[in-house]
């Protein structure tokens, strides 16, 4: 059985999330920061009048923190048990169906927190797409 998956880019890594997870993709968006929120939350947006959490993916992956503009990237937005949350993300990719026996466990040589947010990943032609686990990553507390 294949699998269909979003893919975006974080810092030019190719990172996939289950595509019926994903509600929609947006861009250009105002951001309302919120007072005292840990650093990996950049705020609210509201989507047709739906309030939704940005998260900082790379920041809550222990990755370089380099969003300049926020606003100007792209967000993904998500279905969460009911909960609408965004990961905001570099750049995104096309969503890609892959044959199930292509899948491996999360390499060794990533870091131990990125891997432990990992599904696994899946050997492409010219590249790896290492697959988030969804739940894990939003579940996560900022240490």
């Amino acid at each position: 059985m294949n699998q269909q998956f979003c893919t975006f880019f974080l810092d030019k890594i190719y990172f996939g999330i289950d595509v019926l997870q994903v509600q929609e993709v947006i861009r250009f968006t105002q951001i309302t920061p919120v007072p005292l929120a840990p650093p990996d939350i950049l705020g609210l947006i509201n989507l047709r009048g739906k309030i939704v959490t940005i998260i900082d993916i790379k920041s809550r992956l222990q990755m370089n923190q380099n969003i300049k503009n926020p606003e100007n990237n792209y967000k993904i937005i998500l279905n969460n048990k009911s909960e609408l949350i965004s990961l905001i993300v570099d750049d995104i990719g096309d969503v890609v169906e892959v044959a199930e026996n292509q899948f491996e466990p999360p390499p060794a040589t990533l870091k131990v927190k990125i891997r432990s947010l990992l599904q696994g990943a899946y050997k492409l032609q010219d590249k790896f797409l290492l697959i988030l686990n969804v739940d894990k990553l939003l579940a996560q507390n900022i240490e």
